[in-house]
């Protein structure tokens, strides 16, 4: 079973700055991003990264002001967030994805509160 451990949320005023950082307790996870559940509605994408390549994917809210980017000799996903808003508040959650025969396997972290005030 992956562990994945968060830390990096807090409270900041709009227009300022987070980094979130996100350790797994092992490799051999094909991509690590993060999602968030902001209140009262579902849980969405926000970005994600594949260690084979590098690459990196953006939901279309968070792109130019969301970086992330990857330390893997630490197995460590960082997600710095700029230009924060409002509508950014939300619980954001590490995600790990395995890849195996059968399919995927997800695994989350605890989640980080973000709160952005106007």
């Amino acid at each position: 079973q992956v562990q994945l451990v968060e830390s990096g949320g807090g409270l900041v005023q709009a227009g300022g700055s987070l980094r979130l950082s996100c350790a797994a307790s092992e490799r051999a996870l094909y991509t690590m991003g993060w999602f968030r559940q902001p209140p009262g509605k579902e849980r969405e994408f926000v970005a994600a990264i594949r260690w084979s390549t590098g690459s990196a994917a953006y939901a279309d809210s968070v792109k130019g002001r969301f970086t992330i980017s990857g330390d893997n000799a630490k197995n460590t996903v960082y997600l710095q967030m700029n230009s924060l808003k409002p509508e950014d508040t939300a619980v954001y959650y590490c995600n790990g994805r395995r890849i195996t025969r059968e399919g995927q396997i997800d695994y989350w972290g605890q989640g980080t509160q973000v709160t952005v005030s106007s």
